[in-house]
């Protein structure tokens, strides 16, 4: 707290204090700086969101390939099954 005259002075220079302004050029930047981050928050939004309809996919896919697996071993047993019990015609 200020009590006498000069400390008066002292104190309230010391109160107003700013930080020195900043040039064009640097807010320029720090502006430009700004828009690089939010740019590539949202590539980086964009590239999670593409990366999780990409695994969606893929996960979809194994699905349908397991089955087609599936249904290739019955198709297979199913054929060896039949042509197991017929007779292989004698060789020439």
């Amino acid at each position: 707290m200020c009590v006498g005259s000069s400390e008066w002075i002292i104190c309230s220079i010391s109160m107003h204090k700013r930080r020195p302004k900043r040039s064009r050029l640097q807010l320029y930047l720090l502006k430009r700086r700004k828009r690089r981050e939010e740019d590539m928050e949202v590539r980086n939004l964009k590239l999670y969101m593409e990366n999780m309809s990409i695994l969606e996919e893929n996960e979809k896919l194994r699905k349908k390939a397991s089955l087609l697996h599936q249904e290739n071993l019955a198709l297979l047993s199913e054929f060896q099954h039949r042509f197991s019990c017929v007779p292989l015609p004698p060789l020439p």
